[in-house]
Order: C-alpha cells, then structure tokens, then sequence
C-alpha cells in the first residue's frame, strides 16, 4: 500500500457515438462549464460551435508574422543596396523593388510559418507534457471507437458529484474520476 495522495483533476465520461458527444457538448455549455474538452477519434462537424469556441486568434497572429516578415525583408533590402553599398547595376535605380519580390516573398512565409507554429503552442498551453486523461485505462479507445468529455477541476462551477451526476444525466458511461499523482 503506497501512501500517495490524489488530487482529482476532472472527470471524464464516454459517449457512444458522435450525435450524443455533440448533444452532450451543447448541455455542458449551456449549464455554463467553460472547461471541458471533447475528445473524438476523428473531427466531428458543428462540435466546435456545440462546446462554444470563439475563432481562433491563430489567424490575426499570423498575418502579422507575414507583415513584418515582408517589411523586413523590403527594409533590408533596402538598406544594404540604396544605403549600405551602392552599386550601379545595368543603370537601374538603387531600389528597384521587383528585383526584391523573390525575398519578400520567402521571408513572408518564414515569418509565417515560425508564427504560425509558435503561436500554435502558447495558444494550446504547450509543451504540456501529460494531461490527466493519459491515466485513464477506458481513454485508450478513444483513437479507435470511442467519444469522450473531460470536464476540468479548474472550472468555476466544479463539484467532483454533482458533475459525475450531470456527466451520466447528458448520457455519459462509465464516468470516473481524472486524478493525478502529486
């Protein structure tokens, strides 16, 4: 007998099919629980709207990494063949922009794509290393036949029954408790 202590982290339940993962998702929302996830062996259509989710803001970040990626480019450019060091080429002007569209363009999408993949994890709180449903025997099935909802212990409303009760009223099996080892 080992003399750990757990701490519960959230509850899980597992659903049928993906119909009542979605019904399950809009009960959850609309009795005000923000922190849940839905978890599908494939993407489930209208689940996002069902859970609540706004538009990511992934979109804004990286047309913003694109812009400066192109301004930077331009403006370096720019600096080392109209300031820095001047030559004459074929009698062209020193800043002759459509001799410049090829960097342009590929610093836009590296800047894009740095931001897209940084952006990526500090939106989804990442690198986190493991989540309490990873101690879940019955969460396995989930990336071959089964549906689940995790509903977190950080979430305001909280109460470790009255969310299991909830959890089996919406049409959840097999609901149990997410603990984690401290």
């Amino acid at each position: 007998m080992s003399n750990s202590t757990h701490e519960i982290e959230g509850v899980l339940a597992e659903f049928s099919n993906p119909y009542e993962l979605l019904k399950a998702a809009e009960k959850i929302r609309d009795a005000g629980y923000k922190k849940f996830d839905c978890h599908s062996p494939f993407p489930v259509h209208g689940l996002d709207a069902a859970m609540g989710l706004k538009p990511s803001k992934l979109g804004w970040f990286v047309a913003m990494g694109g812009a400066t990626g192109a301004a930077v480019a331009l403006l370096m450019q720019w600096w080392m063949s109209a300031v820095d060091y001047k030559i004459v080429t074929s009698g062209k002007p020193f800043f002759s922009f459509q001799a410049f569209v090829p960097i342009t363009f590929e610093l836009t999408i590296l800047f894009s794509a740095f931001t897209v993949v940084f952006g990526m994890l500090l939106l989804n709180l990442l690198p986190r290393l493991n989540h309490p449903v990873f101690n879940s025997e019955q969460f396995k099935k989930v990336t071959d036949d089964s549906f689940f909802i995790s509903l977190m212990a950080d979430d305001p409303q909280f109460n470790s029954e009255k969310v299991k009760e909830f959890l089996e009223s919406t049409g959840g099996k097999n609901v149990e408790e997410l603990n984690a080892d401290e």
